[in-house]
């Protein structure tokens, strides 16, 4: 009996009632070896009738209790990395060691979820006037929502809830249907550290689940990271129905590599940046701009390295790349580099044929590199979501920040150079959300926050650090005038306050 994925709804296990099921495969193998349940619009209105009842006490609850029992979680998610670094593996794909790195990360932002208390100081300012004071707190908003992408199913549903929880909202997650199992297992290991039940529910499913949360009038706020498209859409349509929203989108991440560079040191981060994950990565490295007379050796090194890439299962622990998601997947990645040649980019590696023995029907796909890239080319304008590596030539500094500022996309950035003006030019001037210099892949750490500009970012708030504060809680200035009990009645006064 193929084993099945449920939704976690109240703090126990819910079935699926509707009926309808998506297939999770196992990339390596290309063999379907769970179904998910699919969530009808009655699931989900279950699931936020939970947290709405949740939300009456634990938005009620000590900050004491929320870190005690985050403390608790915490514990139990570094004791159980592994297992859940072998559910990403079985269904992502990835190699075990970038799953662990994965949960690594999503770590933390329960660090910082554990000292909330910090974030969650208010301010006071006394004596504005004779015997007034003025207080500024910030308060849970009630249910709140996560959408979150296959390519890193624990990490980005850890870059949300705890912050979310910590600040006394309760949460539905709709992780993606391809990888579910992670998500599920963190609801197990919250309810095991404590966590209420029905302040953390997962529900599985397609647009059907989306849209009823977008549209769902107890739900308070959505996070959601995605591609552009779906980002534009989930912004729009949310904020239509008087939701807070922070929707990260795609992105064309590019690497500025300047002449006096260290060229083992660009080309090795190059590498790690546009094949790690498969180059299932929003913050990946899509496009390198060589400056100047650098490009042809710049590329041959990068060739160098990654031709000496193995690819292979997730499982197996020589193994540096895994496989991508899906097979759909997998032959759309095929058709950039198959119609790159006829774009005027030059092929210098082509990975679509690349397969591994025993494991034929798996999504494979071999590195590949394309040099002297047109700004034109379909294999430059969209984000790939794959491991294929653009190499784009610009004469001058100045040309190569105007290239990267001419792209619809902002996400992350990199420049690669010993020049500390110019490193400083360039993270003034480039138009980006996260710059990286002499570091290829800028994700901020835990208490800083993560998110681009332009079409990678719909909304005011990045994720986690100060602005995932802000964004789960609601500010509140209350004024205060305590009579001294010598006073004697002030009568009435239809004029403004007095502050003097």
């Amino acid at each position: 009996m193929t084993h099945i994925v449920n939704h976690w709804i109240g703090g126990k296990t819910a079935e699926g009632a509707s009926g309808t099921y998506g297939p999770v495969t196992n990339p390596a193998t290309g063999a379907v070896t769970t179904k998910v349940a699919f969530a009808s619009v009655d699931e989900v209105d279950a699931a936020v009738a939970a947290a709405k009842e949740a939300y009456l006490t634990w938005g009620q609850s000590s900050l004491a209790q929320r870190t005690s029992i985050l403390f608790r979680f915490r514990a139990l998610l570094d004791e159980h990395r592994d297992e859940i670094a072998e559910l990403i593996t079985a269904e992502h794909g990835k190699v075990h060691s970038d799953a662990l790195g994965e949960v690594a990360r999503g770590l933390e932002i329960v660090d910082l979820a554990c000292g909330i208390t910090v974030q969650l100081k208010g301010e006071l300012s006394t004596q504005v006037a004779t015997r007034v004071d003025v207080s500024s707190i910030r308060q849970p908003l009630g249910v709140v929502a996560g959408i979150t992408p296959f390519n890193f199913p624990a990490m980005v549903p850890l870059w949300m809830f705890p912050i979310a929880i910590a600040c006394g909202n309760t949460f539905v997650l709709k992780p993606s249907e391809k990888d579910p199992s992670a998500a599920v297992k963190v609801a197990e290991l919250l309810s095991a550290a404590g966590l209420p039940d029905g302040v953390f529910n997962v529900v599985h499913g397609d647009k059907v689940a989306v849209d009823r949360l977008l549209g769902h009038p107890d739900v308070k706020a959505v996070s959601f990271v995605g591609s552009t498209p779906v980002a534009r859409h989930i912004h729009a349509t949310a904020s239509a129905n008087g939701k807070r929203v922070q929707a990260l989108g795609g992105a064309k991440n590019h690497m500025l590599v300047l002449p006096d560079a260290d060229l083992d040191a660009a080309a090795d981060a190059a590498v790690s940046a546009a094949y790690g994950s498969a180059g299932e990565r929003c913050m990946a490295v899509s496009a390198v701009v060589a400056v100047g007379a650098i490009g042809d050796e710049l590329v041959e090194k990068i060739r160098e390295r990654a031709e000496k890439i193995k690819i292979g299962p997730g499982d197996d622990p020589t193994s540096e790349m895994g496989p991508l998601i899906t097979k759909a997947h997998r032959d759309r990645v095929a058709t950039y580099v198959e119609g790159a040649a006829a774009e005027g980019c030059e092929v210098v590696l082509d990975g679509t044929g690349y397969t591994v023995d025993g494991h034929e029907d798996g999504h494979w796909i071999g590195i590949s590199l394309l040099d002297r890239v047109p700004t034109t080319a379909k294999a430059y304008r969209d984000e790939i979501f794959g491991p294929v590596l653009c190499v784009l030539r610009a004469e001058t500094f100045e040309e190569g920040v105007a290239l990267i500022n001419a792209s619809p996309f902002g996400n992350g950035t990199a420049v690669f150079t010993r020049d500390g003006g110019a490193a400083r030019r360039f993270q003034l001037e480039v138009e980006a959300g996260m710059v990286g210099v002499n570091v290829p892949i800028p994700v901020p750490v835990g208490y800083h926050s993560f998110g681009g500009w332009k079409d990678s970012l719909f909304g005011d708030h990045h994720v986690y650090g100060n602005d995932g504060t802000h964004f789960y809680t609601r500010g509140k200035v209350v004024t205060t005038r305590w009579p001294d009990p010598a006073d004697a009645p002030a009568g009435v006064d239809l004029g403004f306050p007095r502050n003097h």
